[in-house]
This record gives C-alpha cells, sequence and structure tokens, in this order.
C-alpha cells in the first residue's frame, strides 16, 4: 500500500436513536468523537417493516383542480 494517503482509523462512540451507545473503529471525525445517529435500523421503516402510509390521492386531487381547465387539441 502507498504510505500517507489513507484515511486515520480510529475508535470513535456511536449513539443510537434509543440512546444505545457503542464504540466502533471507522475514519469519520477524530478519535473519541462522539457520532450521534437520526435513523437507524432499529427506527427506520425499511428495517421495521412499519411504513407510513402516503396520501398519493391528495397530490392527485390538486393536481387535477389546478389544470382541469386545461384543454387538448383534437
Amino acid at each position: 500500500m502507498k504510505k500517507d494517503i489513507h484515511p486515520d482509523y480510529h475508535e470513535i462512540n456511536v449513539v443510537m436513536t434509543d440512546g444505545t451507545k457503542f464504540k466502533t473503529k471507522s475514519t469519520w471525525g477524530k478519535s473519541g468523537d462522539t457520532l450521534k445517529l437520526d435513523i437507524d435500523p432499529k427506527s427506520h421503516p425499511a428495517w421495521t417493516g412499519q411504513h407510513r402510509i402516503m396520501d398519493s390521492g391528495g397530490q392527485v386531487a390538486r393536481f387535477n383542480k389546478r389544470f382541469s381547465g386545461l384543454k387538448t387539441k383534437n
């Protein structure tokens, strides 16, 4: 490997959304820094399976209302 081109690999602290803490090694930040996660596998819908239902009908209705007066050429 080439010298002096790789980032510093050091230990950091990670705080999950529920307050759980653990130490890991990373190139992020400086040694001893704390990374606070906004989204993690315990809270993200992709992992939990609890998806919000998006109201796309409201957006379609708004679109139709806005452009209902336009007519197409035949």
